[in-house]
């Protein structure tokens, strides 16, 4: 068998791993032997690694890709325009400002820009009490003001207002969206105003006040106030220009002498004294949040209108300070603790009724219609008001049913009729108010009798001389025959004057005053200082006729004083402010005599009688010689009591305004209490001095009834010659 014919085994072919190009399956084979390397399959070629094939990209919308690239091309050109404009209007704001900046004054000058016409009223002991018109207290600065106030106003207003330049984006923008967002127009609201902005606005942009172009200066800072796109660019100007101009504390300093702060005060200084009776540089923490509080609302947040709400206001103030750094948390817990609180003479609603009063008695030009600030030094007494105040406020919650609408007043003075006291009306903390004390006219009632006696005692009647309480009939032409009675309806036959003036009897009043003459009696309370109409008929002696209670007081000073007439005042200098010579001094309100001194001291003893042993029982103070009158009117309209110690006169009215009758009140009961409660308070821890009274000698002997004495004639001033012969004399 040939070689060829040889079965060959089987043998599987050698398997490697792909290498070198080969493919996995591939073998490698000897030209027929096995292991040979000649003549062997040759490997199959390499295949090319397949390429993965990126998945094709969506084609995007041809319309879309048109608008978009449409936006994309308008966008840059507004982009473009917007940034160059942009440029140039920062560009243009900043040349405006620049040029603005060189006109504008010294700082110096901007500090008051109200238009003169201020009172201030000081009370007897130089202290303020009271204001009237817009007030400016004096130029405060940002050196001399208290650092709570300070750091309040800028925590408050701006607090970025140390390192912006004069206007914040920032600011407006959160305004704008603030605005936005509660339901306003965009410059409706919160304006985002830095204090530089606030300052130009206060400076209306630099534009005076010109009587000829606005009404008056209302309408004239409400037109500073209007808010518009192109004033919003203007105030921008004008507040750059001014951070160029000034520094930042002249701003300030501007600001806080400008600002209007509420019941009349411009400036905080203004503002200090008139809320807490202290200068702005002297404010704590509480009283400073107090008055920044006030910037955002004056007239709402004035702690005078609400001092509640300006406490709560203060309180979030606070919580700013220390916030910011300004406070720590225990100062700023101590304040809100320890709330400010008004002055005595900011709750008396600056002044009330007193200093109403003494605007409208003092000359026009110089008070009401004062185109200057003035000063005014005036009689009120603190204390004595305070006691008068109290006084009412004791009696009526004690002793009148509540809800009750009586009212009542209270006037006190001393001798030579310096008013010391005014309440006019049961309300107390007024102003502008219906003063029942000096506006209201009533009938006086019985407290008119004293002027019957005086003219009797002034004619040489003794107070022991007899008077007959008997029936009388008067026949009035015109009206017939008139039969007056007593209180009680009772006749108690012959009295003395000292019985018929403490008891109050109206017949022998009335039988007096027709035996001295009805003229006597009416020109002797006329010179006394009742200035209203004097009744003609009989019926004067039961004080018919009508007055004031300023009137009755100060002729019951005159009694007083020894006889002599008193004008009631309450203005004793006046001064134009920053001038120390006064336009006016008035020292005493004494006049003319009106009857001779020792019937005077009579009168005050008899009318001592009507406390201790009369009508005026209720009036009586242990330890303390009073003396007055009490007086009920027809029908008990009106009830009166007025009287005096050695030092004080005061009046007491009590009524209706609608002339209601009182129910069960007589001028021996309330008034007459009214009046204890209020003289107890004036003299406690005051010496108390005797009553500068005559008792009169009781063998005195009276003129002849129907021959009544001849009464004294006024003493004519001297002649300053006839005067200095007379004392080279020795003729005195």
């Amino acid at each position: 068998m040939s070689e060829s014919g040889k079965r060959k085994p089987l043998v599987a072919d050698r398997r490697y791993t792909s290498k070198s190009g080969q493919g996995s399956g591939g073998s490698k084979t000897s030209g027929g032997g096995r292991g040979g390397t000649g003549g062997g399959r040759k490997a199959p070629p390499k295949k090319p690694a397949a390429r993965v094939r990126k998945p094709a990209a969506r084609r995007r919308n041809p319309i879309a890709a048109f608008f978009i690239g449409l936006f994309r091309w308008v966008w840059r050109i507004v982009w473009g325009v917007s940034w160059r404009l942009g440029l140039t209007a920062v560009l243009i704001i900043l040349g405006l400002s620049a040029y603005m900046a060189t006109t504008l004054p010294a700082s110096d000058d901007l500090l008051d820009g109200r238009a003169r016409g201020s009172v201030t009223m000081l009370d007897q002991g130089g202290q303020v009490y009271a204001w009237r018109g817009d007030q400016f207290g004096g130029v405060v600065t940002t050196e001399t003001v208290s650092p709570y106030l300070k750091n309040a106003i800028v925590a408050t207003e701006d607090k970025r207002f140390y390192r912006h330049f004069g206007v914040s984006p920032r600011g407006i923008a959160s305004a704008i969206r603030i605005n936005m967002r509660e339901g306003r127009g965009p410059l409706q609201g919160h304006g985002g105003s830095t204090i530089t902005q606030q300052t130009a606005k206060l400076l209306c942009l630099g534009t005076p006040y010109d009587p000829d172009v606005w009404e008056d200066e209302a309408e004239y800072e409400a037109d500073c106030r209007r808010t518009t796109l192109w004033r919003k660019a203007k105030e921008a100007i004008y507040s750059v220009a001014m951070e160029m101009k000034y520094t930042k504390d002249e701003i300030l300093t501007i600001y806080m002498n400008r600002a209007f702060l509420g019941a009349g005060a411009r400036g905080f200084e203004a503002a200090s004294q008139r809320y807490f009776g202290k200068s702005a540089a002297n404010v704590n923490a509480a009283e400073a949040a107090m008055l920044a509080g006030l910037l955002k609302a004056p007239t709402r947040y004035a702690p005078t209108n609400n001092l509640q709400l300006a406490q709560d206001r203060a309180a979030l103030i606070l919580g700013l300070m220390e916030e910011q750094g300004y406070l720590s948390s225990g100062d700023m817990a101590a304040a809100i603790a320890n709330p400010a609180e008004l002055s005595e003479a900011a709750e008396a609603k600056a002044g009330g009724y007193f200093a109403d009063w003494v605007m409208s008695t003092g000359p026009e030009f110089l008070t009401r219609k004062t185109t200057e600030d003035v000063i005014i030094r005036t009689t009120m007494d603190q204390r004595i008001q305070r006691a008068a105040e109290d006084a009412m406020k004791v009696i009526f919650s004690d002793k009148v049913k509540e809800g009750s609408k009586a009212q009542a007043a209270i006037v006190v003075m001393s001798s030579d009729g310096a008013v010391r006291a005014m309440v006019g009306g049961r309300r107390t903390k007024v102003s502008g108010a219906f003063n029942r004390a000096t506006q209201a006219l009533r009938q006086t009632g019985s407290s008119f009798k004293p002027f019957v006696y005086a003219a009797a005692l002034d004619r040489g009647y003794s107070p022991y001389a007899t008077v007959q309480d008997t029936p009388l009939t008067i026949d009035i032409p015109g009206s017939g025959p008139w039969s007056p009675e007593n209180y009680d309806h009772k006749f108690r036959g012959t009295v003395t004057l000292i019985d018929a003036l403490k008891n109050s009897l109206n017949i022998p009043a009335i039988r007096m005053s027709r035996e001295v003459g009805l003229d006597s009696v009416r020109q002797i309370a006329s010179d006394f200082g009742i200035q209203s109409d004097l009744a003609a008929g009989p019926a004067l002696a039961l004080g018919v006729s009508e007055s004031t209670l300023i009137e009755m007081v100060g002729a019951y000073a005159g009694i007083l004083n020894g006889g002599s007439s008193v004008t009631p005042y309450g203005l004793t200098e006046l001064t134009l402010q920053g001038e120390t010579e006064p336009l006016m001094v008035n020292e005493t309100g004494i006049g003319e005599r009106v009857i001779r001194e020792s019937a005077a001291r009579e009168l005050i003893w008899m009318m001592r009688k009507v406390v201790t042993e009369g009508t005026g029982a209720r009036a009586n103070i242990d330890g303390l010689e009073v003396a007055g009158k009490t007086g009920t009117t027809q029908a008990a309209r009106d009830a009166w009591f007025i009287g005096f110690s050695a030092d004080y006169v005061a009046g007491v009215w009590m009524g209706y305004d609608d002339n209601t009758p009182l129910t069960g009140v007589t001028g021996s009961g309330l008034p007459a209490e009214i009046w204890r409660e209020a003289m107890v308070r004036i003299h406690d821890g005051q010496e108390r001095r005797p009553l500068p009274m005559l008792a009169p000698d009781p063998a005195q002997v009276p003129p002849p009834q129907g021959q009544p004495a001849e009464r004294p004639r006024q003493a004519q001033p001297e002649n300053p010659v006839e005067r200095i012969l007379k004392d080279i004399l020795g003729l005195r």
